[in-house]
């Protein structure tokens, strides 16, 4: 319980620390969509998020030990130094919710996974991407909840088979 509330503390301190993405130049971002760290970032997410949605809780444990090494390999310096420093925060955080995932039960897996989301769409808006992503969108999972997805086609990670379609494609990522 301590390390919760501990975890959920430093998320939302991070949180009042984050930055408006909506005011960011995203016609540059698109520009770089070729940073192969982060697309490697990227596959390993999609995997971990297919493990929750197939109920893996092993699975999942084995891709976010993945997740948080290639967190851990991002190369950010051809960056500017206010993405620098940003990338720096949502890599700090994100691995950190990638190592948790590694070693929890399904449950919690799933509580980390809602965050490390919020890494992703964050760590996108920055990187940019190569491929079309979907962000998704579940009501119903602790208030509501997205996850991104390269696929349009909704397979929810926060219930798995109990509500496998359960939600909707928020917005397209291009």
């Amino acid at each position: 319980m301590l390390l919760l509330a501990v975890s959920f503390t430093n998320a939302q301190e991070k949180e009042k620390m984050k930055m408006d993405h909506s005011k960011m130049d995203h016609s540059k971002m698109m520009n770089m969509n070729s940073d192969t760290k982060a697309e490697a970032i990227l596959n390993d997410y999609f995997n971990l998020k297919d493990a929750l949605v197939a109920d893996d809780t092993k699975k999942a444990a084995q891709e976010g030990s993945k997740l948080a090494a290639s967190l851990k390999a991002f190369d950010a310096s051809k960056y500017t130094a206010e993405e620098q420093k940003e990338l720096a925060d949502i890599i700090e955080d994100a691995t950190e919710h990638a190592e948790h995932i590694a070693k929890s039960d399904m449950g919690h897996q799933r509580e980390h996974f809602k965050t490390l989301s919020k890494d992703m769409s964050d760590l996108i808006a920055i990187t940019g991407t190569k491929n079309t992503l979907y962000e998704q969108f579940c009501p119903m999972y602790d208030g509501g909840s997205s996850w991104l997805s390269s696929s349009d086609q909704v397979r929810n990670p926060y219930y798995g088979s109990k509500m496998l379609k359960c939600g909707k494609v928020k917005k397209t990522i291009n």
